[in-house]
């Protein structure tokens, strides 16, 4: 459950909402109507969302109710058993009438008013659903089904434009469970459930030794690995002083990984986040991966909602936002990168006990970001880099997916594979991926090896799992001329012009 909001907190990110929407709407007629209607629809809408949810209301939801109005309209001034009678006789849900001439406006001018006022209504219902720190599965149900009832008329209109991507289910709270600290689902457990999970023991968590030794097993970065370790090492004898009620000074757990693509900066995270579970840091230990797009939203209020609905999942565990700097990087005034930030500010401060948060992205461009906001200075101060792969390490982390997946190379692979991924490494660029780019490598070669098989005659368990030196010259853009399948490898020719040719009305086929 994140910290209900106050009724300031409603009121503010409603009027910015409604009033960023306003500016959205061409159409002056239009605007007057949604002007004088729009906060009485709203205030309907909160009684529906509460009396979905079923729960008792408190004092607090007269205050909510209060706060759903904009500056230069009459505040509403309900007292509670007047709420309390709203809410049980409910009648359901009405479109309102600007939204039918919406529809009508969108109709004739082509334009998505109305759609894009279903993005709002979501967004403002959820706003509702939350202000006692909790979106039920019910109050979810209930959203998406006015939001559907709305889409459909768009739909049978045939106005443009797509369904909104919007469902509330997504923002649906996480409860956490009796006795645990990490969020579990917030559905009931019915008795076939039940029986089943007393049928599957949870498998035991990783030790940290095993988890250190996995640390160890990744491919190159062993100055990552040495910061880690420090770092373990550091949050050890910090608990060590604790036990021992010596004075610990301040620390932030919190990280930036820098590097490029590929580097291995979300594999390091998740183990992290593993690691620190299993020293008590924190109560869970998974990771949740996020970026840009999945903490910023199109509206005013939104970006809040959203954002912390990931927190919440985060909860117990590590949030990883890979490109951070993307929140930052943005410029306008339509752009709420900076809004995901002060929530994410604040959650930090709020759970600091119990949320770690990893930041990624480019050397140059997480520099900036960090320095674009005291408050991701002061929180943000550790830094790991990950170095780019080299070309021998390159051929370890392809050796390593060919064992892992079945896979075997001759010495003739093998050599052409060492040469091609070392000379991938010399000509890097801006775009080079890292291991990225070797699974790239590998899926092709896998992908051809699979056509070349297939048309085998015989196909024996060695000639499955074999990748040949052709299927990698494939997979790297050489074209190699083929030869009729079952024939014997003929020496490589040393002009193009001796090179064995596929007998005439034959279908050729890769060795």
């Amino acid at each position: 459950m994140k910290t209900p909001l106050s009724p300031a907190e409603v009121h503010k990110q409603y009027e910015e909402a409604v009033s960023a929407y306003l500016h959205t709407v061409s159409d002056a007629a239009l605007r007057v109507l949604i002007n004088q209607e729009v906060d009485d629809f709203f205030r309907s809408c909160a009684l529906g969302i509460w009396n979905a949810d079923g729960g008792p209301l408190t004092a607090g939801y007269v205050e909510y109710y209060n706060a759903i109005y904009r500056r230069g309209k009459n505040a509403p001034s309900i007292l509670f058993w007047e709420l309390g009678t709203s809410v049980s006789n409910y009648p359901g849900f009405q479109p309102p009438e600007f939204f039918r001439r919406m529809r009508a406006l969108d109709k004739v001018t082509g334009s998505k008013t109305a759609r894009m006022f279903i993005d709002v209504y979501t967004m403002m219902a959820l706003l509702f659903a939350s202000v006692d720190g909790v979106v039920s599965d019910a109050e979810a149900a209930f959203v998406n089904s006015c939001a559907e009832i709305m889409t459909r008329l768009c739909d049978r209109d045939g106005l443009q434009g797509s369904r909104s991507p919007l469902d509330a289910k997504d923002f649906v709270t996480l409860k956490p469970a009796a006795g645990t600290g990490g969020p579990q689902s917030a559905a009931p457990i019915t008795g076939e459930d039940k029986e089943e999970k007393e049928e599957a023991p949870a498998e035991p968590e990783p030790t940290l030794e095993e988890l250190l030794a996995e640390l160890d097993e990744l491919c190159g970065l062993e100055k990552v690995k040495a910061d880690v370790k420090s770092l373990i090492n550091l949050v050890k004898v910090r608990k060590l002083r604790q036990e021992q009620e010596l004075p610990v000074p301040p620390l932030s757990l919190h990280l930036v990984f820098l590097g490029n693509p590929g580097t291995g900066k979300t594999t390091v995270a998740r183990l992290l986040a593993k690691i620190y579970h299993a020293i008590g840091v924190l109560s869970k230990g998974q990771l949740v991966e996020v970026d840009r797009s999945g903490l910023v939203a199109g509206f005013v209020g939104q970006t809040a909602l959203k954002t912390q609905e990931v927190i919440t999942r985060a909860i117990g565990g590590v949030l990883f936002i890979d490109e951070a700097y993307a929140l930052t990087s943005h410029t306008g005034q339509n752009d709420f990168g900076q809004e995901a930030v002060e929530v994410l500010l604040k959650n930090m401060e709020d759970h600091r006990d119990d949320l770690i948060v990893i930041v990624a992205g480019y050397t140059d461009l997480m520099t900036d970001f960090i320095h674009s906001n005291p408050g991701l200075e002061s929180r943000f101060n550790k830094y790991f880099t990950f170095d780019d792969y080299n070309g021998e390490q390159m051929l370890a982390i392809f050796q390593s997916m060919c064992r892992k997946n079945g896979y075997t190379l001759d010495d003739k692979a093998l050599d052409y594979a060492k040469e091609f991924l070392n000379e991938m490494y010399a000509c890097r660029d801006e775009n080079f991926g890292n291991a990225r780019d070797v699974r790239n490598f590998f899926e092709r070669s896998v992908a051809i090896q699979s056509d070349r098989v297939a048309f085998l005659e015989e196909v024996t368990k060695e000639a499955l799992m074999a990748l040949d030196v052709a299927d990698l010259k494939k997979a790297a853009g050489e074209e190699e001329e083929e030869k009729p399948a079952g024939t014997e490898a003929e020496p490589e020719p040393e002009t193009a012009e001796d090179e064995p040719q596929a007998p005439e009305g034959e279908e050729p086929h890769a060795e």
